[in-house]
């Protein structure tokens, strides 16, 4: 029998640096498990610190409650504050209440100052009160001045290091600048230039700067073209600016246009794959991801929506009830009607998803809805009549019944055809009253179907084989 091998160290460990797939590896986190299971202080202290932040919130994430206690404990003073902004919220909430005030205050001060604000901005109130008391007066006034802008604005977003120079400048002054300064970033892209106002007046990329000679004047070899984000901009429009344009960074003013901050593309990449994933769960009936919450709270979360679905699996079931008898005479009919609701839904679906996305990525507009929906509407009748011949011939030779077989193919064309229509005029019909389409838009279409769906099939049996 062969012999227990003992865990990896931390030079054998495979990191996520050397995987053939990236992010953090499993053999890792299994590693990790081993040594806080038989509390291998040691060993836990070499496999961790090493680790990128990313890569170290993936591996909190992955870990048991228990032992996530136990690894932030043991890393104690060394905890890099960088992980905080990459955790889950409900992860970090527990991390955080593990850190307490005097870790977190220490860890806030060593943040940028949009990420310390995202860190912030979910702690309760009192908490936060005795964290910005343990404060420096810089740190504090960048906090609270963030969490005066509104929640998911460019002003909470904005990152307030980065690089301004005045217009009289050279490329020389600039560059003897930065060199001298202490305060500047620790990554940048862009060097903005102000005029006497404050107000940004172009930027230069450091690679132009760089290659630049000393003698020439910023104003000469600046881009003029900004792309200036107001305070109070949603974050989804200011991704959308940084996708439409390509930007990499983009200055951000208040109402008299003077330079606030700087969003850059990172902090866009994280809100891309937030906003992204609020409309996948939203079309689930989720306001946000669950993974990491206590059951209590994931059902209590999950069952407001699932009444809701049940009040409309109750509309459909009272269409089914008007036509009992004609369901006792044929009982085929209880047999074939789920197919009509299923196809007229499945459909739908698929055309509510072109139109939430489209919708959210500003694809789809009022001057091209006419033809978005003309398409879809063309694109539902094509496959009702397709599917109402594959139905209906199906059908014919099941139950031996021609009649039953061109009933179906009628309910399949127009439920097919109402699918079509609801899955774009009903998300559009929300965002012009100004609800969220991804949010309540599938509820809507799932009755539809079913409704019309059942009441076109038990409708035209009635009618015409009975």
């Amino acid at each position: 029998m062969s012999e227990p091998q003992p865990a990896p160290s931390a030079e054998e460990a495979p990191s996520s640096d050397t995987d053939e797939s990236p992010g953090l590896s499993m053999e890792l986190v299994f590693a990790v498990q081993d040594a806080l299971a038989e509390e291998r202080v040691t060993e836990v202290e070499e496999l961790v610190p090493g680790l990128h932040e990313a890569d170290a919130a993936d591996l909190l994430e992955s870990l048991s409650r228990d032992e996530r206690k136990l690894l932030v404990e043991i890393l104690g003073a060394t905890f890099d504050p960088e992980i905080l902004p990459n955790l889950d919220a409900s992860v970090r909430e527990e991390v955080i209440e593990w850190l307490g005030p005097t870790g977190l205050a220490r860890a806030v001060t060593e943040l940028d100052s949009d990420d310390a604000v995202e860190v912030f901005e979910d702690l309760d109130e009192e908490f936060q009160h005795r964290i910005l008391s343990q404060l420096p007066q810089a740190h504090r006034l960048v906090l609270e001045e963030g969490l005066s802008y509104p929640e998911d604005s460019a002003g909470r977003l904005m990152q307030r290091e980065f690089v301004v120079v005045p217009s009289a400048w050279t490329v020389g002054e600039t560059i003897d600048y930065m060199r001298a300064a202490r305060d500047l970033p620790d990554d940048f892209y862009d060097i903005y230039i102000v005029n006497p106002k404050h107000h940004p007046i172009g930027f230069l990329p450091l690679s132009r700067i760089m290659r630049t000679r000393r003698h020439v004047r910023l104003t000469e070899i600046m881009e003029t073209d900004l792309k200036t984000i107001p305070l109070t901009m949603d974050q989804e429009d200011v991704a959308y600016l940084f996708r439409q344009y390509g930007l990499v960074s983009a200055p951000v003013v208040d109402d008299p246009g003077r330079l606030l901050g700087v969003i850059t593309v990172d902090d866009v990449v994280h809100i891309i794959d937030e906003e992204a994933g609020d409309d996948i769960m939203k079309l689930g009936g989720l306001s946000e991801p669950d993974l990491y919450d206590a059951v209590l709270d994931t059902t209590k979360a999950r069952f407001t929506w699932l009444v809701v679905n049940l009040l409309t699996a109750i509309l459909a079931s009272v269409v089914i009830s008007l036509f009992d008898a004609t369901i006792e005479q044929i009982v085929a009919l209880a047999v074939l009607m789920p197919i009509v609701a299923s196809m007229g839904g499945n459909a739908g679906t698929q055309t509510l998803t072109v139109a939430v996305r489209s919708l959210a990525m500003k694809d789809l507009t009022e001057a091209n809805a006419r033809r978005f929906i003309g398409k879809e509407l063309l694109i539902g009748s094509i496959n009702g009549v397709l599917f109402a011949l594959l139905a209906g011939g199906v059908t014919w030779l099941w139950f031996d019944s021609q009649a039953l077989g061109l009933v179906i193919a009628a309910a399949m064309v127009i439920n097919m055809v109402v699918a079509g229509l609801s899955g774009t005029l009903i998300p559009l019909g929300l965002e012009k009253v100004g609800v969220d389409p991804a949010i309540a838009s599938s509820v809507f279409l799932t009755t539809v179907t079913d409704v019309i769906g059942f009441f076109a099939f038990l409708g035209l049996a009635a009618a015409f084989l009975l």
